[in-house]
């Protein structure tokens, strides 16, 4: 899968979101995920579609699907 807990435990997921085309896009999403509680950092790149989250613990899917709507974009799932 493509979570991983590192030696400080936070987790690593990288998700695969649709639409994003440009650095606004980036911003959006970014801006949308790291408002959920937990997050820590949020990393989107637009030219591959992935956005690698790190936060706390493993987020709940559905909480992340509403903040990548939320941005106007589309939650494909997780790379």
């Amino acid at each position: 899968m493509s979570a991983q807990t590192d030696t400080q435990g936070s987790v690593t997921t990288v998700y695969k979101v649709t639409g994003m085309s440009c650095g606004h896009c980036e911003g959006s999403v970014s801006g949308e995920i790291s408002q959920l509680p937990g997050v820590g950092s949020v990393k989107a790149v637009a030219s591959t579609g992935e956005v690698t989250v790190v936060s706390e613990a493993p987020l709940d899917d559905e909480a992340v699907r509403a903040a990548v709507d939320e941005a106007g974009f589309e939650l494909a799932g997780k790379a």
